[in-house]
């Protein structure tokens, strides 16, 4: 037989001395359209013998090619053989490892015998996507990947929409990669349970299973992994019209491993399904989109003691009570984090009940929960005494009050996250009678249109040791609060985001430089259109250390530009300018200079800026990824 070395990432067959040199034009004349053989540049020079010796071949049974194919002695004499034909593909992909010949008294068979314990180690991974997505495409995987160390993660990405991947291409990788120990499958309607049933019965060591929009897969498929793949530690299913409760059971009570799960708009997953899965003890779950009841979140507050991560999105039909019991069912002693995203069960009294029920929680994030107001926050933020991070977003009945009080009351809170939430106002209660959070080292309240000067200021005195401040879209702030704030805070901001604050000026700037100009790493002032020169010799005189610098849309001219090059930072890595009209070509020397370290540079919008003096960029900075 020819011999081909396999050596593409991708498993394409592409040929070597002895199978160039057959003359392809005969054998695609007999009717083989499918062989694949890249142009090469040397000339391949027609053999007889070898064309001769496919034609004789081509017309034997497939049984008896069946038998000739399971006796090739390693991966290349296989590669060489699939690179034929579509047929002598197909057929060698159909050949299970187990078939194959081995004997360990002459040296094939030893080449053999060491080809098949390498495949069993799964040290490779491919990703079809697309047009790619083919039956052909996978069989060249299976056998290209068989003596190159074993496929152990196969990821399909969409389909071909002509002859996209079916039970073929998945029932190849099924027989020719016994070491699959992580399969995803995206997007592909023309596999279902047989091609499911087929990588059960031959990948036993299959770890992490993800089904995405599969239509055509049910529970029997998900039954037959169950019961022949109990190392399976991670599911995930997702849009899979055709599963139900019966998958889900099956894998409960066969896969004792999982770790993982992840269920989302799966229309037939009802409590059944989901109470009996949460029996194998998974330590992170995420449930989406489902129609289960208060009954499943009562099992998960009973029996799941294992969880560690827990995520609930848009049940509709669980309620109050479902909460209610979740939180004081005291199960959910290991609980470290927890979202809840549109759940209109989740009100002021779940939420206390929660964060009683879940004494080690540390990471609380409540997202669209329209039901849940202060009261409820400031008494889940006493009752949770463990958390560090806490995150709401479009949480439209919280307010400034319940914000501050949630600051105080938490004396270990790390984080606090606020976005979109409209009712949050510039009102002015009384803080002297709250404690300051020295532990909260990042604050970022985003895009809350009420939130003005007056919040702004208390915020600043009960949060001295900020590490990180995030003030992107607010804005209402103005100078005076904001220095107040950068003068209380005592460890020394490294990351600060104030994009979108319309009102700030060189003020801010020049006191962010004086007070954490040697910790500064981050900052971005994209929007504040006050910004001027003056801002950017603070920087350039005071921020040693800073990295990442974004100035888009600001008052910034040349001569603040060639003041920057002549500073002090030695690290600026990532320089934006997007917008800054009145940079011109002039500042071509002084971003030469700047470049010495660049990685990243946004000239997009910079109308001043010539094509050539960008080109010439371009040539000088070629380490340098530049947008224009």
């Amino acid at each position: 037989m020819p011999t081909l070395v396999n050596r593409s990432g991708d498993d394409e067959f592409y040929c070597g001395s002895s199978l160039c040199s057959a003359d392809f034009s005969h054998i695609l004349s007999l009717g083989y359209a499918d062989v694949y053989c890249p142009s090469k540049k040397r000339r391949c020079l027609p053999n007889p013998f070898v064309v001769e010796e496919n034609s004789k071949m081509e017309i034997l049974p497939d049984e008896c090619l069946f038998e000739i194919f399971r006796r090739l002695g390693g991966g290349r004499e296989r590669s060489a053989a699939a690179c034929v034909s579509k047929r002598w593909l197909m057929l060698l992909s159909s050949i299970r490892s187990s078939e194959i010949c081995k004997s360990k008294s002459h040296g094939d068979g030893a080449k053999a015998v060491s080809d098949c314990e390498i495949e069993c180690d799964g040290y490779l991974t491919r990703t079809v996507e697309g047009k790619k997505g083919t039956d052909v495409r996978l069989a060249a995987i299976a056998i290209g990947t068989w003596s190159r160390g074993g496929l152990g993660k196969l990821l399909v990405r969409g389909s071909n929409s002509m002859c996209g991947i079916t039970n073929a291409g998945l029932s190849a990788i099924a027989r020719g990669c016994p070491s699959l120990r992580t399969l995803s499958l995206w997007d592909v309607p023309c596999v279902g349970d047989e091609g499911l049933m087929e990588i059960a019965k031959e990948c036993h060591s299959l770890e992490k299973l993800d089904l995405c929009q599969c239509p055509s897969i049910s529970s029997k498929g998900l039954v037959a992994i169950a019961e022949r793949c109990p190392s399976l530690t991670s599911l995930t299913i997702e849009s899979c019209s055709s599963i139900g409760n019966e998958g889900l059971q099956a894998i409960g009570r066969h896969c004792t491993l999982l770790q993982s799960v992840t269920i989302k708009d799966c229309p037939l997953v009802g409590d059944q399904g989901v109470a009996t899965l949460l029996s194998s003890a998974p330590t992170k779950v995420k449930l989406h989109g489902l129609k289960i009841t208060d009954f499943s979140l009562a099992i998960i507050g009973h029996y799941g003691k294992a969880i560690t991560s827990l995520a609930l999105s848009a049940l509709q039909n669980v309620s109050q009570k479902g909460f209610w019991v979740m939180g004081n069912a005291q199960g959910l002693n290991t609980l470290a984090s927890l979202t809840i995203t549109s759940c209109r069960g989740t009100t002021d009294v779940s939420l206390e009940a929660v964060g009683k029920g879940c004494p080690n929680l540390k990471l609380m994030c409540l997202r669209k929960c329209c039901f849940v107001s202060d009261h409820g926050l400031v008494a889940f933020s006493k009752a949770a005494g463990a958390l560090e991070s806490l995150q709401l977003e479009e949480c439209n009945r919280i307010t400034q009050i319940g914000v501050v009080n949630a600051i105080s009351n938490c004396g270990k809170l790390k984080s606090l996250s606020v976005v979109k939430c409209m009712n949050v106002m510039d009102l002015t209660p009384e803080a002297q009678l709250l404690s300051p959070c020295e532990s909260l080292r990042s604050l970022s309240i985003r895009n809350c249109p009420g939130f003005g000067s007056n919040s702004l200021a208390m915020v600043g005195k009960l949060c001295p040791q900020l590490y990180q401040l995030d003030l992107s879209g607010l804005c209402g702030i103005t100078d005076a609060p904001l220095l107040s704030l950068l003068d209380n805070s005592k460890a020394g901001l490294a990351e600060v985001n104030l994009s979108g604050c319309l009102n700030l000026s060189d003020e801010v700037v020049f006191a962010l430089t004086r007070l954490h100009g040697q910790t500064l790493q981050v900052l971005n002032l994209d929007g504040c259109r006050k910004i001027t020169n003056a801002s950017l010799v603070a920087v350039a005189n005071s921020c040693t250390f800073l990295n990442d610098l974004d100035v888009s849309k600001c008052l910034i001219t040349d001569s603040g530009l060639a003041a920057l090059s002549q500073g002090v930072q030695i690290n600026l890595q990532i320089l934006s300018l997007s917008g800054c009209f009145k940079v011109s070509s002039k500042s071509v020397p002084s971003l030469r200079k700047l470049g010495k370290n660049l990685i990243g540079l946004n000239l997009q919008q910079c109308n001043g800026m010539s094509s050539s003096a960008i080109e010439l960029l371009v040539e000088h900075l070629w380490r340098c990824d530049i947008l224009s």
